[in-house]
């Protein structure tokens, strides 16, 4: 890429020279914008503890709730825990794990 020279208030400093193949479109933006917004909601979504993925695996969900296999077999068993088997494989929905854990919510009374 070829350099151009420019002065301004007595220095010199180079800059690229653009080409008309190089600007930048309403589409390449909007892409871009897109793109941003995306990964700014995983990092959020990261950063809050919420799973980035809708479908959890039993093994990442005893690790999220820091519970044991026997826990997690009886939360299903009891109905407390919703869960989906494909073939030999049990998934959990990321939004039940978070309704169930607002259900089970216990708030505390403060005495004055």
């Amino acid at each position: 890429m070829e350099n151009v020279k420019s002065a301004t208030k007595g220095q010199l400093f180079e800059r690229p020279r653009l080409y008309r193949d190089q600007l930048l479109t309403l589409e390449d933006l909007t892409d871009f914008k897109r793109q941003l917004v995306f990964e700014i909601k995983t990092l959020l979504k990261e950063q809050t503890g919420q799973p980035v993925k809708k479908w959890l695996k039993s093994k990442d969900v005893r690790k999220l709730l820091n519970i044991s296999p026997g826990t997690l077999q009886t939360l299903r068993t009891k109905g407390t825990l919703p869960f989906t088997r494909v073939g030999g494989v049990i998934y959990h929905d990321a939004e039940d794990i978070q309704q169930m854990l607002e259900s089970k919510k216990l708030y505390r009374r403060t005495t004055a």
